[in-house]
């Protein structure tokens, strides 16, 4: 249990990709071998190596903001990309610049504001944004189809944008799904129509902004909203009468965490850490410092603060299990590298090329919906 602490403890700031244009950085993924795509807020795709964050190339092909970059599970030589111009996109990384190799569409007033693929590599789901004020649509492709078969959608589900949707790490047709409406959804694909197909609604009582599976069989799920609110819920007990929940706050930003009694400004994401068994929870002040927190039954833990890396909010990480290593994105448009022992080898102090037409990510008030649907059988 101390593995994890000792190496958090022991994280410098090893290295930092200075931009040449001010732009966000949105999203990470990581490549076995050796390269991290980052989504940018200007609609590009950048690739790095992951040692030395040198540029090595990048991808042009969306014209609407970026939600997420992924690299396949099984080919590591191919990412995909999604967007609010309505399409996801498949590029090859070994011919950076290259055109997209595979175009995945659906309706034409389609935006997609998440989007992920499954643990076999085998299907692609995107969330919409809300339609005619009313619909959002989970939309699902065959990706082993010639130009990616359109398999259909869901739409009874979620009635306002589709932030997140999140593959099992381990269970192909598991798919968790968050919306602006408040609601987290758990479907079994293999079920077939939508109905058959949801097993649990959990309610945050807020706007969902991400969820990810932990535990140590991936039976647990945590919600972020929008409003900084943290949601713990343990799906092991569907078919009990325990309680769903396991830890729960409205606005983490009230806990105190620092030996001040300070806490954190907003939450970045969150990970299950499989090796370490432990869940990674990280969390931000304004000025760019970092708190990376474990969050269990008992709440959230502050495991170490980073300091002297951004100069304004981070808005991605990743946890390198095998390089032991950090990688930390923000609105300063650096990408930064933190191992143990690192001594940053770039010259000049931090500095940020936050862009002045900032990102302005779409956002709308909390429509509460005086409902909680129930899950099948109860």
């Amino acid at each position: 249990m101390e593995g994890l602490e000792e190496k958090l403890k022991g994280l410098s700031l090893a290295r930092r990709s200075l931009p040449e244009e001010p732009t966000y950085l949105l999203d990470v993924a990581l490549q076995p071998a050796g390269l991290l795509a980052v989504s940018c807020s200007n609609f590009t795709i950048h690739l790095h190596n992951k040692d030395t964050l040198s540029l090595v190339g990048q991808y042009q092909g969306h014209s609407g903001p970026l939600c997420g970059v992924v690299f396949s599970h099984t080919s590591p030589d191919s990412l995909y990309s999604g967007s609010a111009d309505g399409t996801v996109r498949g590029w090859d990384v070994r011919r950076p610049g290259s055109e997209a190799v595979q175009v995945f569409k659906s309706g034409p007033s389609h935006n997609y504001c998440s989007f992920d693929l499954n643990c076999s590599d085998t299907l692609l789901c995107a969330g919409t944004e809300q339609v005619n004020d009313e619909d959002s649509f989970l939309v699902f492709w065959d990706v082993r189809k010639p130009g990616g078969k359109l398999l259909g959608v869901y739409s009874e589900s979620h009635s306002d944008d589709i932030t997140q949707v999140c593959f099992h790490p381990r269970e192909k047709d598991r798919l968790a799904s968050g919306s602006t409406d408040g609601l987290v959804n758990v479907f079994d694909l293999s079920r077939g129509g939508e109905d058959e197909a949801l097993l649990a609604t959990c309610n945050s009582d807020s706007s969902a902004g991400s969820v990810c599976w932990s535990g140590a069989e991936f039976t647990q799920l945590l919600c972020l909203s929008h409003d900084e609110g943290l949601h713990l819920w343990d799906l092991g007990q569907l078919d009990t009468d325990e309680p769903l929940t396991i830890f729960s706050t409205s606005d983490a930003r009230g806990l105190p965490l620092l030996a001040d009694g300070g806490g954190v400004d907003y939450l970045v994401g969150c990970r299950w850490l499989q090796e370490a068994q432990r869940l990674l929870v990280v969390g931000g002040k304004n000025s760019g410092d970092l708190h990376l927190m474990e969050c269990d039954h008992a709440g959230l833990r502050l495991l170490r603060t980073l300091e002297g890396g951004h100069s304004s909010t981070v808005r991605c990480f990743l946890w390198d299990a095998a390089g032991e290593a950090l990688f930390t994105g923000g609105e300063d448009a650096q990408l930064l590298l933190w191992k143990p022992g690192g001594e940053e080898l770039t010259l000049g102090k931090r500095t940020s090329k936050k862009s002045e037409s900032a990102l302005r990510l779409k956002s709308r008030p909390h429509k509460k919906h005086g409902y909680q649907r129930e899950k099948k059988g109860a």
